[in-house]
């Protein structure tokens, strides 16, 4: 639904941000090591997958030490099997130990959530019409990077926050005085922006559609009240259905008809990827 290109600037301020958690003024264990030790390490997948997150590990490693040699054996987005080495790292051993934990903690989320969204996107097939789309329900500091992770894994983005578009809701709605109020106060003050109306009913539905909604929101409706919504929208709105939908639903819900569907799961239950960094003897 939004397009929101990957920022390096956004990248760069993640593993500060990191680096500052992990590392503070200095890793007092790989002191222990002479400085002008050299190491190899590889990086390895313990399961099945889609890889993602290469760009937070260069600039981890770039941060730390620039001289450090890193061979990539696989891109973002791509799935990887179990026993798979998918980078190795050539330089100061110091340097390897410190960033290890950073660089990790970057691919296993990432490349868990790209994952997740690619068993989602699984479940329609890529043929299908009906698009799957996140949510804001990320980690904190970390939207824009589960957001890219997202469509690693073959599914899209909503908004990227509460400043791009507008999403009218219940408690917006009630403290607007209708559906018609919220959606004409939104194209006074943004009319450049997309406008989407968040319905619990067919009736709701008419309003959002009357007033001019550009996106109407399905909050928990069933299966034949898509179907009826696709068919009194008639194409004059998107549709997005919502609320408490398993992959289980999916080929269902795209038989009715609706343009998206907006999933939590793919970025809030995301189980990280178990990946793992030796150093060769």
């Amino acid at each position: 639904m939004f397009e929101h290109p990957l920022s390096d600037a956004a990248v760069i301020a993640d593993v500060h941000a990191a680096l500052i958690e992990d590392v503070g003024d200095g890793d007092l264990t790989a002191q222990l090591i002479p400085a002008a030790t050299r190491g190899i390490a590889d990086i390895i997948t313990r399961e099945d997958g889609m890889f993602c997150g290469r760009p937070w590990v260069d600039a981890t490693f770039a941060a730390l030490d620039p001289d450090l040699t890193l061979q990539w054996q696989v891109t973002d987005g791509d799935p990887v099997k179990a026993g798979q080495r998918l980078l190795t790292l050539k330089g100061a051993a110091r340097t390897i130990l410190t960033g290890e934990r950073t660089a990790l903690n970057f691919i296993q989320l990432l490349s868990g959530t790209a994952t997740t969204a690619r068993q989602y996107a699984d479940r329609i097939g890529p043929d299908a019409k009906l698009k799957l789309l996140d949510t804001r329900k990320t980690l904190p500091g970390l939207r824009e990077a589960q957001k890219y992770a997202v469509r690693c894994g073959g599914c899209y983005n909503h908004r990227m926050g509460l400043f791009d578009a507008f999403l009218i809701k219940e408690n917006h709605i009630a403290a607007a005085g209708s559906i018609g109020a919220a959606v004409a106060a939104a194209r006074r003050q943004a009319p450049d922006r997309k406008v989407e109306v968040e319905v619990e009913t067919l009736e709701e539905l008419d309003a959002a559609l009357t007033a001019g909604a550009d996106i109407i929101m399905l909050d928990e409706f069933d299966l034949d009240s898509m179907q009826e919504a696709v068919s009194r929208v008639a194409g004059r709105a998107l549709l997005e259905a919502s609320g408490s939908i398993d992959g289980d639903r999916l080929g269902a819900i795209a038989a009715t008809g609706v343009d998206y569907v907006s999933i939590g799961a793919l970025t809030k239950h995301v189980r990280a990827m178990d990946l793992s960094l030796r150093m060769r003897s």
